[in-house]
């Protein structure tokens, strides 16, 4: 029985000692089974091999064309490509799968980190990262806008963009501009020409209004290698529902406030040959005093008065709203005289607040409407909108 029992023992260490030679063979030899398993407990490495362009730490990248992936031995399953607020740029893998890019153009002057991953025939990851600096732009555009910002304003009054370059790709800059109300009403924009667009309901604003304009303009390529800059927005209130209207034929201009008529002001329009602009025209300046040209709206050498009181710009072409110091009261209400702007009698200076003119500007603000239906003038140019 001991004899069997130690026979028995002997023979099972002997398999224990032949196994584990050939454990320690088989790791001695090295190698790798199916599936890049290594035999050295060392990770296996995936055969596919990823390109990211641009390299890590590049700068200067261009907004398209610049960025991509490709991988060899291989085939891409994730790219993540996002700028430095955390907005994913999306893009498209081949149908093969050996490559990447974005779908559309990046920012400029933001800073992206792009992630990305594939597996070889054996599903063996590998992945690359980097983080790049986009290109400065040579050319940018701004928008000079009205009102200001945390202002009060009439019921009339226009959000009004100016750019400082001419806009090529309009669809493009509207979509980065948006005009909203609270309570809501639909804005509609409109462009006239290439370096201005407005925004307006249909109706006036109503009074109490909060109007905010949301400027969307950084990255945003208005033409061919011009990009704006600006991302900010701008609040302002509609205040009270003021209407002026101008008879020419009477010579009057009737002043109304929430329906009810403050007063009636005589005025002197625009005399023959240079008939004052009818329709509707808002107030979008006001100057205490200020000086008018005839050369700045193409009438040579009619006049040059240096400081014109109390004007209150209607049109971009040079209609007023404006004191007159330099013809007799007995004129107002009697006669039209001007070169189309609507004149009320004042004094030098600015300062009076008791002439009609004064009068008028202490109780106007940007955004009042003014309507002449009567005028026997061309329409004004801002009723086009």
């Amino acid at each position: 029985m001991v004899t069997v029992g130690q026979l028995t023992v002997f023979r099972r260490t002997v398999a224990c000692a032949a196994l584990l030679g050939s454990l320690l063979l088989t790791a001695c030899s090295g190698g790798a089974g199916p599936g890049g398993g290594s035999s050295d407990g060392l990770p296996a490495v995936s055969a596919a091999v990823l390109t990211v362009t641009p390299g890590d730490g590049a700068d200067q990248v261009p907004a398209q064309g610049g960025v991509g992936v490709t991988v060899r031995a291989g085939r891409i399953t994730e790219v993540d490509l996002k700028d430095d607020r955390g907005a994913a740029v999306p893009g498209a893998i081949s149908a093969d799968g050996s490559s990447w890019t974005p779908a559309g153009r990046l920012l400029p002057e933001t800073r992206y980190s792009l992630d990305a991953v594939a597996v070889d025939a054996h599903g063996l990851q590998a992945a690359r990262h980097a983080e790049f600096t986009t290109f400065v732009p040579t050319h940018t555009f701004i928008a000079f806008y009205t009102p200001d910002g945390g202002g009060t304003v009439g019921v009339g009054m226009e959000v009004s963009l100016r750019f400082s370059r001419d806009i090529a790709d309009r669809a493009a800059v509207g979509r980065a501009v948006g005009v909203t109300a609270d309570p809501a009403v639909p804005v509609v924009g409109h462009w006239f020409g290439a370096r201005r667009l407005d925004f307006r309901p249909q109706q006036f604003w109503r009074p109490g209004t909060r109007v905010t304009l949301s400027l969307r303009l950084k990255g945003v390529e208005g033409a061919p290698g011009v990009y704006g800059t600006q991302r900010k927005q701008v609040v302002f209130t509609v205040g009270r529902a003021q209407i002026s209207t101008a008879d020419v034929a009477d010579d009057t201009l009737t002043v109304r406030r929430d329906g009810r008529v403050l007063r009636t002001l005589p005025i002197s329009a625009g005399g023959p040959g240079h008939a004052t602009y009818g329709g509707i025209m808002v107030i979008t300046e006001m100057f205490q005093v200020t000086r008018m040209d005839s050369h700045t709206v193409g009438l040579g050498s009619e006049y040059d008065i240096p400081a014109v009181p109390h004007a209150m710009r209607l049109t971009d072409s040079g209609t007023f709203v404006h004191g007159v110091y330099w013809r007799p009261a007995s004129v107002f209400g009697t006669a039209n005289t001007s070169h189309g702007c609507v004149g009320l009698h004042d004094v030098k200076g600015g300062d009076s607040d008791t002439t009609p003119a004064g009068w008028f500007f202490a109780h106007s603000m940007p955004g009042t409407w003014s309507r002449c239906p009567a005028a026997t003038g061309p329409r004004s140019p801002r009723t086009t909108g």
